[in-house]
């Protein structure tokens, strides 16, 4: 007796329900897919209109090419398209479409009509699907290019349906990737609807600069990254590194490549490593970049909805996206302070711009704010140890200091200092206007490129201790110390146990001050026990130089001199990355020839 065969062939419409889950998210993959086609069919103009987050009408119209009644039948048939013909073609994907899954997987979940008309043609197509099968065709009169109507989403997969999010959360999904798409080809026009509101209105844009403001508006926390290397194109714009908050902007990532929005780990770590090098705070920083290279370098056949990719040079595309971006970062302006916008005229408020008042210099004095500078006043020298003890740190500079670092445009001329305000701030000036700089994160930005200029070419310079000091940690603290005892010793310092909870410690940074010693060991060891075990030792070392240097820097209320402030001027010239320090805060604040000028009404 033969046994009945257990191994059955699937239906198209379930094969093509199966596709759909793969291919059909949510509401939101409904409209990638359809306006991807209408990118492809050269669309001018597309709409997209939603009504409940699309689970009852999604529409995409565009005036693209259309299609004859004949490929309007066609291209509802599973594993039809026009983008691709040959398996050859597979090696250099021009399109943002080409496996001919997209349109049976929606119609086979949904109630679909596609109403098109080619150019050139005198009448056009209508064809209404339900569930994967073809309801009618007829002729009808159209707009040239092409109309899709899906309606009732999921209707016939309930278990999928009910898995949808509120309809206030299916319009965002949309309106993002609406927004990510009209962000990726400004050339073409934009517009959403849901319902009766009309969520974005893009008309064609000239240039990328005018579709960034149409979608977010005049930003200048934005830094342009243009670059071009070993037949990879880099374009765009990057959170700089001193926004209007502390550090860059959080913000939404777009990443296209070759014209298509993707998610790549790739990409992803080359943008965290180029900030990282300015900063060892964690970002999310807001970007729009672009990167163009030739499509045999890129596989885009990897992921069911396309969203990612593959490189064929992985290493050589993070290295010029790293670079790329951090030589932008190098470019960016420091914040700019806004004078009060009431004031209609010249007042009190002008005076307190930069907290002088309107009173006189003398008064300010006495009050303890505004200081002028004086090259006979005392106090600790800039690096230096306040017991007189280590190595001059103006030595030590001279020592460390790069032989080639690009200035960056935030101080990149000289500024002549005019004093001190509360013992903290440097108030200097230049021909561009006057500049407010925090002596204590602009010193720890110079210790930072400083210390890690050193260490990519060895040790750091270390003192040894007459008497050792003994520190007492808690165990994972201790732990963390323990483990990171080869960065430790390149950074300059000789540490071990000395039983129970104790350390010893024989030698430390020629940069650290003996008194300042024990503070900055624990300040390492909290830092060391909150960072990943499996860190490289470079993410240690950052840390560890980030940290030693903001030990190590003048502090708040240190009283310098007007050449001790010229000093650190000068230093923070020589820096790539002046605009942060390494932790984040900003260094640097202006208040511009130009907004002094119109406040003063002189414009």
């Amino acid at each position: 007796m033969t046994r009945a065969s257990r191994i059955t062939r699937l239906s198209t419409e379930l094969a093509n329900q199966i596709a759909a889950g793969e291919v059909v998210e949510r509401p939101a993959s409904v409209v990638k897919e359809l306006v991807e086609n209408a990118l492809d069919a050269g669309a001018a103009r597309i709409g997209v209109s939603v009504e409940l987050g699309g689970k009852r009408l999604i529409r995409v119209e565009d005036d693209g090419e259309g299609m004859t009644p004949a490929e309007a039948e066609l291209a509802l048939e599973r594993h039809a398209t026009s983008k691709i013909s040959r398996l050859d073609d597979l090696a250099a994907i021009m399109t943002l479409g080409f496996r001919g899954e997209a349109l049976p997987s929606i119609a086979s979940v949904s109630h679909l009509l596609l109403r098109t008309r080619a150019r050139g043609e005198s009448r056009g197509t209508e064809i209404r699907v339900s569930g994967g099968g073809t309801v009618s065709t007829r002729e009808v009169g159209a707009s040239e290019g092409t109309t899709f109507e899906v309606t009732d989403l999921f209707f016939n997969v309930p278990a999928r349906r009910k898995f949808l999010k509120s309809d206030g959360a299916e319009t965002t999904q949309v309106s993002r990737l609406v927004t990510q798409l009209a962000l990726g080809h400004p050339t073409v026009g934009f517009s959403l609807t849901s319902g009766r509101r009309q969520l974005l209105q893009c008309p064609p844009a000239s240039s990328l600069e005018e579709r960034l403001f149409q979608l977010y508006k005049d930003r200048d926390d934005l830094v342009e990254v243009r670059k071009q290397a070993a037949g990879i194109t880099v374009t765009g714009f990057v959170a700089a590194l001193a926004g209007p908050g502390e550090g860059p902007r959080r913000g939404p990532q777009n990443i296209f490549v070759n014209g298509r929005g993707v998610k790549d780990r790739t990409i992803a770590h080359a943008i965290v490593h180029a900030y990282s090098v300015a900063t060892i705070k964690e970002r999310s920083p807001e970007v729009h970049l672009f990167l163009e290279m030739p499509p045999d370098r890129v596989d885009v056949n990897v992921h069911p909805t396309k969203a990612e990719v593959r490189f064929l040079e992985q290493s050589l595309v993070h290295e010029v996206l790293r670079r790329a971006i951090g030589e932008a970062l190098e470019q960016g302006p420091a914040p700019e302070i806004g004078l009060d916008p009431v004031a209609p005229r010249v007042g009190r408020a002008e005076g307190m711009a930069l907290g002088v008042g309107v009173t006189s210099a003398a008064s300010a004095i006495d009050q303890g704010g505004w200081r002028p500078v004086s090259s006979t006043e005392g106090g600790p020298a800039v690096g230096f140890s306040p017991d007189g003890g280590g190595q001059p740190f103006r030595d030590l500079v001279r020592e460390m200091r790069p032989t080639a670092v690009v200035p960056a445009p935030v101080v990149d001329r000289p500024l002549q200092p005019l004093g001190q305000f509360r013992d903290t701030f440097i108030i200097a000036i230049d021909d561009e206007g006057i500049a407010i700089i925090d002596q204590h994160v602009a010193h720890e930005r110079i210790l930072f490129e400083q210390v890690m200029e050193r260490l990519t070419t060895g040790t750091l310079e270390s003192q040894q201790l007459l008497m050792p000091m003994v520190i007492e940690l808690p165990a994972a603290e201790r732990q963390a110390l323990a483990a990171h005892g080869e960065a430790l010793a390149r950074l300059g310092f000789d540490v071990e146990a000395f039983g129970g909870d104790s350390l010893r410690v024989s030698a430390l940074p020629a940069i650290v001050d003996l008194a300042a010693c024990e503070t900055a060991l624990r300040a390492l060891a909290q830092d060391l026990d909150g960072l990943d075990q499996g860190a490289v030792i470079d993410e240690a070392l950052r840390q560890m130089a980030a940290t030693t240097a903001c030990h190590a820097a003048v502090k708040a209320n240190d009283r310098l001199t007007s050449e001790k402030m010229a000093y650190l001027l000068d230093e923070l010239r020589r820096t790539a990355h002046s605009s942060v320090c390494p932790h984040g805060r900003p260094v640097v604040l202006r208040l511009s020839r130009k907004e002094i000028e119109r406040r003063f009404e002189r414009t």
